[in-house]
């Protein structure tokens, strides 16, 4: 099966527009919460299982301890979209082999192996569709609990994965797949293309991360940095920056290093103006809430979005320098000038661009700004005393095409 080009296919024009993403690690590591026999155990959190060598019977009783009695399908999907964030993607099975769902592959699954007895997946996908969010699901080819992930076992297990997959696809059908443990030994870049040809006859349109090979230039459709934003855009490849809100990714209690929501802002613009797509992650506790700062810091930079989101939402990158004063986003014959640090009263904001602007304004409000060439090859902006915005204040420019 040959695939289109992800950089230009209909399929992908979601993904590309979107620019902003929920990324959720959920599962049984949050009861322990980073903690093991009354030690704190050094690692982020969903990594217990291997940090703190705990043998597979020893893990295996934390299914019956997690109970998420407070988890509500609705109110996570409400909080991401009040975040400004388009889709959401979650563990459907992390390296610790724990499925989040009812499969039938085995009993070792939140419906059969806890005390919950539903499936939130299915809940999470039928909340995020009713508020127009997009639906992924993470989904780890590695797996400590099952005997038969390694080399010598790997077709046994390959299977049974493809049957895991399967049934995510037919039964909650998500928009994306996003692969991750693909470092193993056993793992290689034809095992990936054969894997995304399976997935590809279930589901066309699906979007796929580059972590179902090698991480190679053409595995999936698109390139998964993590924990960083690049210096620059990749051209014609797709990328999306995943990041933890805090310095975990599965939660743990003695974690509060947060993220400021005006670092949330400014690192979402940053990506923006590169081209690529912001997966940023909250880690819910073991009975189903989203941490409370999490909450406020997420609708604090959503707030931002509601007013400025056009200078996000289905844009890419423009050919200028990126200047010293904040970034530069694109939307055909339109420059979002995006500014982190405001002239003071009496300076122009300057703009090395060459081609004539038709018109000059904020985004907030509207009001026309005069921008005049300053003679040496630069735009000179003169704007108001104050930003109109906390964070980040946007200027649009209608550019001429050269």
């Amino acid at each position: 099966m040959s695939k289109d080009d992800p950089f230009t296919a209909p399929r992908t024009r979601w993904f590309r527009d979107a620019k902003y993403g929920m990324f959720i690690h959920w599962g049984l590591y949050a009861v322990p919460a980073g903690e093991w026999n009354g030690k704190k155990v050094p690692g982020i959190g969903e990594w217990i299982m291997h940090n703190a060598k705990i043998p597979v019977p020893e893990y295996e009783k934390l299914a019956p301890q997690f109970n998420p009695t407070k988890f509500d399908a609705r109110h996570w999907a409400r909080v991401a979209k009040s975040a400004g964030m388009r889709y959401l993607v979650i563990t459907s099975k992390h390296h610790d082999g724990f499925s989040l769902f009812d499969t039938a592959v085995n009993d070792y699954n939140i419906v059969d192996a806890t005390p919950f007895r539903r499936d939130p997946m299915r809940e999470l996908a039928a909340a995020c569709r009713g508020e127009g969010i997009k639906f992924g699901f993470y989904y780890s080819i590695m797996d400590w609990h099952h005997p038969q992930a390694s080399d010598r076992h790997a077709p046994r297990y390959i299977a049974q994965m493809k049957e895991q997959l399967r049934e995510l696809v037919l039964r909650y059908d998500p928009a994306l797949l996003w692969f991750d443990g693909e470092w193993v030994s056993w793992w290689d870049q034809e095992k990936g293309r054969d894997l995304e040809a399976y997935l590809r006859r279930l589901k066309p349109n699906l979007v796929i991360n580059n972590r179902i090979g090698k991480r190679k230039t053409d595995d999936g459709d698109y390139e998964t940095p993590e924990q960083e934003i690049p210096k620059a855009a990749m051209g014609t490849r797709l990328w999306e920056t995943c990041m933890t809100l805090n310095d975990t990714w599965g939660f743990k209690r003695d974690d509060h290093n947060w993220k400021s929501p005006q670092e949330v802002v400014h690192k979402l613009c940053d990506i923006a103006s590169k081209g690529g797509n912001f997966l940023l992650n909250v880690g819910p506790t073991a009975e189903g809430v989203i941490p409370e700062p999490s909450v406020r810091i997420l609708a604090d930079a959503g707030r931002w979005l509601r007013e400025n989101g056009e200078a996000i939402y289905g844009t890419t990158f423009s050919d200028l320098p990126q200047p010293p004063w904040g970034r530069i986003t694109r939307k055909g014959s339109r420059l979002y000038l995006i500014v982190f640090d405001w002239p003071t009263s009496g300076q122009p904001l300057r703009l090395a661009v060459q081609n004539p602007v038709r018109r000059a304004a904020l985004l907030k409000g509207g009001a026309g700004i005069q921008a005049v060439p300053d003679g040496n090859g630069s735009l000179a902006l003169s704007l108001p005393a104050a930003p109109p915005s906390p964070y980040a204040s946007v200027v649009v420019l209608e550019v001429n095409k050269g």
